[in-house]
């Protein structure tokens, strides 16, 4: 039977040995993939630990679920279906990670063990620039000395001539089709044809250049890791032969600065997929990695859906009451502040 120490050393074997194994290993402030993360907003920092954040390493496991980001709905999911431990791509915090509660309440509760992996993770495989359409030639997961700055630069691969080119290898390989007719099947159920849903509304876009721009040699970034408009300058400058901006995981919309930097270089400028597919990009390859590793374990992948829709049309009319109701009678000025 596996237990969770088993999970912690395949996840050293995935990543070549960038995990921590003990928690004494983290406290000595040498480890390269135990990372501060902080943007200076007072209180919100968090240690990213990639390994076991919390649970017994003796306890035995039959189920494993891979979540990019570990919340209530992935706590509550896995502890309605069997799961024993949660691998998280993204760092694990309390409160932030659990529903505003303490994390080490609401894991006990269900008896299920948390652990995360994230940096450790990135630059392990190349399976986004393939998505993507290229072949990475070089690149880097610190560009500029930051931490987390990814960058890749790479070839087009046979096939890839265009921006469009790119734009349909992505439509296919993350089954694009499904999400909109899931979407539309949902529209229809309830009703609502104002619903929208992360996957469709964020799927990937031309900035500079047109469906038939020549694509050869790309500078593949990712614009929430602090990849700054001097970055592209570097980057270009480096290597001259680049002819197309890649953004993906992250975007950025019109008017930002980097699109007017590739503007003035003379590049095209495609928006790929967002931070929602990449799930797919890299939680599914290390849910495979882990399935391979861990036998007779059972491994499962969560995938969020996020939808949006106008206040006035969600749920029923029971529900609708109910909350004109909560709204009405206890949260419009009701709770102002007493002089004491």
């Amino acid at each position: 039977m596996a237990k969770v120490s088993d999970i912690v050393a395949a996840m050293s074997v995935i990543t070549g040995g960038r995990t921590v194994s003990s928690m004494d290993e983290v406290k000595r402030g040498d480890h390269p993939f135990v990372i501060m993360k902080s943007s200076g907003i007072y209180g919100k920092e968090v240690l990213e630990i990639p390994g076991l954040i919390y649970g017994d390493p003796n306890k035995e496991v039959k189920k494993i679920a891979v979540c990019m980001t570990m919340t209530e709905l992935v706590i509550e999911l896995a502890g309605a279906t069997g799961v024993d431990a949660v691998v998280a791509h993204h760092p694990i915090a309390d409160a932030a990670s659990c529903g505003g509660v303490t994390l080490k309440n609401y894991l006990d509760l269900y008896d299920v063990a948390g652990l995360e992996c994230h940096e450790a993770f990135h630059g392990l495989h190349p399976g986004i620039p393939f998505l993507h359409g290229h072949k990475v030639l070089k690149g880097s997961i610190s560009y500029g000395g930051v931490h987390g700055n990814i960058m890749f630069v790479g070839r087009a691969l046979p096939g890839i001539a265009t921006l469009g080119d790119i734009l349909d290898r992505l439509d296919g390989f993350m089954a694009l089709d499904q999400d909109r007719a899931l979407l539309a099947e949902e529209r229809l159920v309830r009703g609502i044809e104002e619903i929208r849903e992360t996957s469709v509304e964020t799927s990937g876009f031309i900035h500079l250049g047109e469906r038939d721009s020549r694509v050869g040699n790309v500078l593949h970034i990712f614009p929430h890791t602090g990849f700054s408009p001097e970055n592209l300058r570097q980057a270009v400058a480096e290597n001259p032969n680049v002819d197309t901006v890649l953004a993906s995981i992250s975007r950025v919309y019109a008017g930002h600065e980097l699109i007017e930097t590739a503007r003035e270089l003379g590049l095209n400028f495609l928006v790929g997929n967002c931070h929602v597919m990449e799930i797919l990009e890299n939680g599914l390859p290390l849910a495979h990695a882990l399935d391979e590793l861990l036998e007779g374990v059972e491994v499962v992948l969560f995938r969020d859906r996020v939808t949006s829709t106008p206040v006035h049309r969600v749920g029923n009319a029971a529900m609708q009451a109910y909350a004109r109701e909560m709204s009405a009678s206890h949260l419009l000025g009701k709770h102002a502040l007493s002089e004491t």
